[in-house]
């Protein structure tokens, strides 16, 4: 069972925190934890850390001083003042146990984060159901691209940097406001971005009302001084911002009431061109170089941030240009055979019906996806939406769905959704056999995309782009 999010917020944790010389981090090894971590030891305080996992990210961490031990160990935690833990451990973790038994303070990964943010002048959380990765990353490489110095902690690693944090300046602090857990109420934006509202994480939020509730509560956070940056076309997220008393910058392509408005859409081989229209008057001419409808709202949303940290127009428009996408979206990999393959993180049916329709122009010839369920309740609950989210595809292999923290309760499977699609749909047992299936589809000219939000990329050490062959 997981544990929660303490909600301490920012004053008791500085109180915490007093006259503390040194912190432990439990999972250090998540994309997050590591970059507080980091932060952390920058700060001055000695910084330790566990996970069970050795990895890039550790490593990188281990170089730049933070001591990293690759088990979960009592022992490990003496001689720390406090500890900061991520949720996805279990009650009974030996240092998160011990931590208690010797009275150290305990802060959860959300509660520490927002207590950190509240040192920089502009707080900017970007949230959504979908695109919180890939809007994030565009404000930052926006930002980066023009020399100011952010901040930044994303859910995915920013090419530009190789990395999905960046210790800037105090000026802006960029991050991704995940709402699994109400894990973004710790936050302190006084920037608040919401993307869109859709029903997800269904094993935490139970209805739609309690979603828009919860988004509410984010952007309340702002503050009456604050701005809320909202998508003008999604009804849900209007409903969650009513009632706010602060600024409110709206966005949007389909509503005529949205401030800033995406006009004269052009497409070249999946990739986007619009104005970006502010209060009736143009304010720049935007072209992506990434690929798909739904990334002109992550830009737009971008370029309202733009214009609140007073970017020009031709920086705004220079810096979304140089954006040229994130690991694991629509992340190019290679040829096999003459076809362009790419690894995606989708994994929610808006999502995926979003990347295969920018896929799907980007190609005359066929567009195989390998997708791997993620989580048995999502799998479930929007059976019937992921059954209906491959019609761009010619054909589609399902992985055995990832089961991530759950266990099967609804004895969904792979199977059973690639039966309901039909013809066009199969199953594989593993990896290497969903691999194979994808390599026996493709010919010159076709897209094959490897997608999910688990351990699907683990297919690509089956595909041998260099001999043109599976393995």
């Amino acid at each position: 069972m997981s544990i929660e999010n303490t909600h301490y917020g920012a004053k008791k944790i500085n109180d915490l925190l007093k006259d503390k010389k040194s912190i432990y981090f439990i999972g250090v090894g998540g994309i997050n934890m590591s970059s507080l971590a980091l932060i952390t030891s920058m700060s001055g305080y000695r910084t330790g850390g566990s996970d069970r996992v050795r990895s890039a990210l550790t490593e990188k961490i281990a170089a730049a001083g933070v001591k990293v031990n690759y088990n979960h160990a009592a022992e490990n935690v003496e001689g720390y003042d406090a500890i900061v833990y991520t949720v996805a451990i279990s009650a009974d973790n030996p240092e998160y146990v011990r931590a208690g038994e010797l009275g150290l303070p305990r802060i959860s990964r959300a509660d520490y984060l927002g207590y950190i943010m509240t040192g920089y002048t502009r707080r900017i959380g970007i949230s959504g159901m979908h695109g919180k990765s890939t809007c994030t990353s565009m404000c930052a490489e926006m930002l980066l691209y023009n020399k100011k110095e952010p901040t930044v902690l994303s859910g995915a690693e920013l090419k530009s940097v190789d990395s999905a944090y960046y210790i800037g300046g105090k000026d802006d602090f960029v991050f991704e406001a995940c709402e699994y857990m109400d894990s973004f109420l710790d936050f302190n934006p006084n920037i608040a971005v919401v993307l869109n509202i859709e029903m997800d994480h269904v094993d935490y939020f139970k209805s739609m009302e309690q979603i828009r509730d919860s988004f509410g509560h984010f952007m309340a956070i702002a503050g009456k001084d604050g701005v809320a940056v909202i998508n003008a076309d999604d009804e849900d997220v209007l409903k969650a911002a009513d009632g706010y008393d602060g600024r409110v910058l709206s966005f949007g392509i389909e509503n005529e009431k949205a401030s800033l408005r995406a006009e004269n859409i052009r497409c070249e081989k999946g990739r986007y061109s619009f104005d970006a229209v502010l209060d009736g008057s143009l304010l720049t001419r935007i072209s992506l170089s990434v690929s798909g409808y739904h990334n002109i709202y992550n830009a737009l949303a971008a370029t309202a941030v733009g214009t609140l940290c007073s970017l020009e127009p031709a920086e705004i428009s220079e810096g979304l240009a140089s954006f040229v996408g994130v690991s694991r979206r629509m992340d190019f990999k290679g040829k096999y055979k003459g076809a362009d393959i790419y690894d995606d993180y989708g994994h929610h049916p808006t999502e995926i019906k979003a990347t295969l329709a920018g896929a799907r122009a980007m190609t005359d010839g066929k567009l195989v996806c390998v997708y791997q369920p993620h989580t048995y309740s999502r799998t479930a609950a929007l059976f019937d939406e992921f059954a209906e989210a491959f019609g761009d595809c010619d054909r589609v292999i399902f992985a055995p769905i990832y089961a991530a923290r759950e266990i099967n309760e609804s004895g969904v499977s792979s199977a059973q959704i690639a039966e309901k699609i039909g013809y066009k749909a199969t199953s594989a047992s593993d990896f290497a056999d969903a691999a194979n299936k994808l390599c026996e589809c493709l010919s010159e000219g076709d897209i094959g995309i490897v997608m999910g939000a688990g351990d699907i990329y683990k297919a690509f050490d089956y595909i041998d782009f260099d001999k043109k062959e599976c393995k």
